[in-house]
């Protein structure tokens, strides 16, 4: 058996309360102490009630990737619109443009404040 324990993900030094704002304030995942020698390079990680997690590592220049990016599940359709909700409140820029366009689920698309894109998926049943 096998499954991903984490995805990690740019982000510039010094911007772990952003990070925090986005990932635990709108996403609702829960901060993960890093062990005390990798804090010292800067960074956050973040779990889901799942367990996967997503680390945001320092990267000197941070340049965020055009397509790639973590997709993380809810389970209902009114925890997607609650999420999406959230997000703009927050500030965020939630894409709908392709909630319906695929088969078997809806989704969402945001970025962190760092430009990461992240994919919000709702697996319909259908």
């Amino acid at each position: 058996m096998m499954r991903i324990h984490h995805v990690q993900v740019g982000m510039p030094a010094g911007h772990e309360d952003e990070a925090r704002t986005f990932y635990a304030d709108g996403l609702g995942l829960s901060e993960v102490p890093k062990p005390a020698e990798l804090a010292k390079r800067g960074g956050a990680w973040f779990r889901s009630p799942g367990g996967a997690e997503i680390h945001l590592g320092v990267e000197d220049p941070h340049r965020p990737q055009a397509k790639a990016h973590p997709a993380l599940a809810v389970e209902t359709e009114a925890d997607l619109e609650a999420m999406g909700a959230r997000l703009a409140g927050l500030g965020f820029d939630v894409d709908w443009s392709q909630r319906h366009n695929a088969d078997g689920f809806q989704r969402f698309h945001v970025r962190d404040p760092f430009g990461n894109r992240v994919e919000i998926v709702w697996e319909t049943g259908d």
